[in-house]
């Protein structure tokens, strides 16, 4: 999961927290849930109840997936 800019529609459910405004497709969300969004200094960090499979097992700058 990742945070990207967007503007809602009929698809998504919004949420609002210290500020923040997010957005979240609901089928994912309920997929997903429980999510959390925690703020760690520089950036965001999702932590979710959805099992995501394949991809890389890292995200180094370096690109590459085993």
């Amino acid at each position: 999961m990742a945070l990207v800019l967007d503007e809602p529609n009929d698809m998504d459910e919004a949420f609002e927290f210290n500020g923040f405004k997010f957005i979240a497709n609901k089928d994912l969300l309920a997929q997903a849930q429980p999510v959390t969004v925690d703020f760690k200094g520089v950036g965001f960090q999702i932590s979710s109840n959805l099992q995501m499979g394949g991809g890389c097992s890292s995200c180094s700058t370096d690109g590459s997936c085993g």
